[in-house]
């Protein structure tokens, strides 16, 4: 399928491996031309020119703190004018909701509630204006199953996903889309961590609890960041004009309701 996609542009968050790496990708292979963003100059610069080799589109890499003003001005200044934008950040750590002082959760909500919504402020009026527009927020299954040691994350993300589901039925009607992807267990370092976390908590190896997660999924397998991207790309495609406003669960089965 041609996702109609050539030629538009697109800022992808957080892109440098992982799940936005896996998105960024699959919108490269799609001809749109990219603004990458990751907080580590090298392994970004790695990233980009694997991406330009493999696709041949044009990839600019802005090394920053994306969950900062200034983070955001310079990213916002490679790409002033983006069709596509992914929101995307790594999740706060683990733990016991006893431990998290005030300014724990100030920088949850900065990072995974605040500046999507505020990358989204500075960009869904031009996308209404050009009558064409695709957001796509990477949040987390734990928004329909919350994971008791992720209470950070499990606030943080449902907050934007609140408000999410009431901005992305006042911009469709312009041709400008808003929609939530709800990764589970995906191999990716921010997998690796929880995991971790668990292990020390059960007393047992990383690989036992590797394992024991594992069985738990109906597909008997972790995601690979690429089939996520090609579910992002598919919600930022022209083809995907009347989807908005939908948290889309990607998790291999696990989540076992029927809605």
């Amino acid at each position: 399928m041609d996702l109609g996609l050539k030629g538009k542009k697109a800022i992808v968050c957080a892109s440098s491996k992982g799940l936005g790496k896996g998105c960024a990708m699959a919108l490269a292979r799609e001809g749109v031309d990219l603004v990458i963003n990751a907080r580590s100059a090298d392994v970004l610069e790695a990233t980009a020119a694997e991406i330009r080799k493999a696709t041949g589109v044009k990839v600019t890499a802005v090394a920053c703190d994306v969950t900062t003003g200034e983070g955001r001005s310079r990213v916002l200044a490679a790409c002033p004018d983006p069709d596509i934008l992914v929101n995307n950040a790594g999740g706060p750590p683990p733990g016991d909701f006893r431990d998290w002082d005030r300014d724990a959760w100030i920088k949850a909500i900065d990072s995974n509630m605040l500046t999507p919504i505020f990358l989204i402020k500075a960009t869904v009026d031009g996308m209404i204006e050009r009558k064409f527009g695709r957001i796509v927020n990477i949040t987390s299954g734990a928004v329909k199953a919350p994971i008791p040691i992720l209470g950070l994350s499990n606030g943080a993300r449902t907050g934007l996903t609140g408000f999410i589901a009431g901005l992305s039925r006042d911009t469709v009607r312009h041709n400008v889309t808003i929609n939530n992807l709800l990764p589970g267990s995906f191999d990716t370092d921010r997998l690796k961590q929880t995991l971790k976390a668990a292990a020390d908590r059960e007393g047992v190896s990383v690989e036992q609890a590797a394992q024991g997660r594992v069985v738990g999924i109906p597909a008997g397998r972790y995601g690979t960041p690429d089939e996520f991207g090609h579910a992002c790309a598919f919600l930022c495609s022209a083809r995907s004009g009347y989807i908005t406003g939908q948290n889309l669960l990607i998790d291999g089965g696990f989540f076992p309701g029927t809605m």
